[in-house]
C-alpha cells in the first residue's frame, strides 16, 4: 500500500527532478540558433524510437534513388534542454523531437510529430504511401494506432520499468499487461502478412519498427525482451528480422547526428 495520498491541488515536487527537464508550462525557455545546412529538408532529432522513423524514410527515400530528398541531420540533446530552445520550440511548439524544415517550398515549412512527417515525405515524393482509397486508409489506421498506442509502451512501461527511480509494481504491471496485448495485436495481425500492409512495404512499417520491432529484438529497456516474453509472437519476430535487414534501415541507424 502506498503512503502517497493525494492533495486536492496538484503541484511540482520540486525534489523529484525530471530528466527530461519537463515542466508543467510550455514555450521556449532561452534564445537558440539552429544551423540550416545546404540541403532541402532539415532535421532536428535524435536516435530514439521516434526520431529513427523520419531517418529510416529519408534512408528509404535515398534507397529508391528519390533525389530530391536530401537533408541534413541534427542532434538535438534532450537530456540537456535543447528541444527548449526558442528556434527549436517555433519549428514545434510541443518541444518533442523530430521535428523538421521543409526549404524547398516557400515560405518554408516547419512539419513536426514523427507520424506528420513520415506522411508528409511519403505524400511529396508519391513514395511509400499507397494510391488506393482502400489500402491508403488501412495504412493511416495503423499510423492512427501507432501514435495512440506506442505512448503507452514508452512512456507507461519504458519508464516504469527502466526509467523510474524505483520500481512499482502497479505501474509496471498495468504497463506490462497493455505492452503483452498491443505486442500480440500486431503478431496476430502478420501471421498471414509480409508486412503491415500485405505484401507492400509503407511508411506504417516504418512507424511501427522503431518500437514494436526494436522491442522484440531486445534493443529497448534493458532487459525487457526476456521480462516480457517477446519469444511468444514469432510472427512479430520474423517482420522486425526482415525489416531490420534492409540497407536503409541499417543505415538510419548507423547515422551520425550534427551538433547544433
Amino acid at each position: 500500500m502506498s503512503e502517497y495520498q493525494v492533495p486536492k491541488v496538484w503541484q511540482e515536487n520540486p525534489a523529484q527532478k525530471n530528466p527530461f527537464g519537463n515542466q508543467p508550462t510550455a514555450g521556449s525557455r532561452f534564445e537558440q540558433k539552429l544551423p540550416i545546412g545546404k540541403h532541402p529538408l532539415q532535421v532536428y532529432s535524435l536516435g530514439t524510437p521516434n526520431g529513427q522513423k523520419v531517418a529510416i524514410l529519408l534512408e528509404e527515400l535515398k534507397e529508391a534513388n528519390v533525389a530530391a530528398a536530401e537533408y541534413d541531420l541534427y542532434r538535438i540533446d534532450i537530456m540537456k534542454g535543447e528541444q527548449f530552445g526558442s528556434e527549436f520550440v517555433k519549428i514545434n511548439p510541443n518541444s518533442k523531437i523530430p521535428a523538421m524544415v521543409d526549404y524547398s517550398v516557400n515560405p518554408p515549412l516547419p512539419v513536426f510529430e514523427s507520424a506528420s512527417i513520415l506522411l508528409y515525405l511519403a505524400e511529396k515524393y508519391q513514395q511509400f504511401i499507397p494510391t488506393t482509397l482502400a489500402k491508403r486508409t488501412e495504412m493511416m489506421n495503423w499510423l492512427f494506432w501507432q501514435t495512440g498506442a506506442a505512448p503507452l509502451v514508452g512512456g507507461g512501461f519504458g519508464h516504469f520499468y527502466h526509467y523510474a527511480p524505483f520500481a512499482q509494481e502497479y505501474p509496471i504491471n498495468r504497463y506490462a499487461m497493455e505492452t503483452k496485448r498491443q505486442l500480440d495485436v500486431l503478431d496476430q495481425h502478420l501471421a498471414d502478412k509480409e508486412y503491415m500492409l500485405g505484401e507492400t512495404y509503407t511508411i506504417a512499417d516504418m512507424l511501427i519498427w522503431p518500437w514494436y520491432g526494436r522491442l522484440v529484438q531486445g534493443e529497448m529497456y534493458g532487459d525487457a525482451g526476456e521480462f516480457l516474453q517477446v519469444q511468444e509472437y514469432p510472427h512479430l519476430i520474423k517482420w522486425a528480422e526482415k525489416i531490420g535487414k534492409r540497407p536503409a534501415i541499417q543505415r538510419a541507424l548507423a547515422l551520425e547526428y550534427k551538433e547544433i
